[in-house]
Formats: structure tokens, C-alpha cells, sequence
């Protein structure tokens, strides 16, 4: 499945508390399980939070899986890019 960067604007999100982030993942996890239990193919990675933002990670089927979680979780889906590559330390060492 295509690898996605999800930013989400979420004012303040940098200074919730823990048991605001606690809620907000519960909340995700929720609709994700319901797309699931719909056989539609959507999985969250791990997201970083970062002062008025959060950037997520999320592999699915197709783009318009992350608007519907979006638009069911109530979290916004800014802007939604799909990953080409991916490198890492290990990239400067592997052959051509």
C-alpha cells in the first residue's frame, strides 16, 4: 500500500496534554477500526506533534481513505502527500 504524510493544523497541539494526545489516538484508532471492520485498507504509523501541527504517517489504499478518516476522526487533513522514497543513514552506503 502507497505510504502517506498527513498535516494536520491543529492549534495548540504542541502544548496538549498527555491525556488530550491519549484521547485524540483513541479517537483515530476508533475510526480506523470501523474502515477496517468495512474492509477498507487504512493503517496509522505514528505521527510527530510539532507546535500548531501534526505530521502523520498513515499507509492506505488511496488518498480519499485519508479524507474519509479525516472527515469521520474530526482531525484535518491539510495537506496529504504521497511518499516516493524513502532514505535513510543506510542510503550513503548501499551500492548505486
Amino acid at each position: 500500500m502507497p505510504r502517506y504524510v498527513i498535516e494536520r493544523d491543529i492549534p495548540e497541539i504542541g502544548s496538549a496534554e498527555r491525556d488530550a494526545l491519549r484521547d485524540a489516538a483513541s479517537k483515530s484508532n476508533e475510526v480506523l477500526a470501523a474502515m477496517k471492520s468495512e474492509h477498507k485498507n487504512i493503517q496509522w504509523e505514528h505521527s510527530y506533534v510539532a507546535g500548531d501541527k501534526t505530521f502523520c504517517i498513515y499507509i492506505a489504499d488511496d488518498p480519499t481513505l485519508i479524507q474519509e478518516h479525516s472527515e469521520r476522526s474530526g482531525f484535518p487533513a491539510s495537506v496529504v502527500t504521497p511518499v516516493r522514497k524513502m532514505i535513510d543513514p543506510v542510503t550513503a552506503e548501499a551500492d548505486a
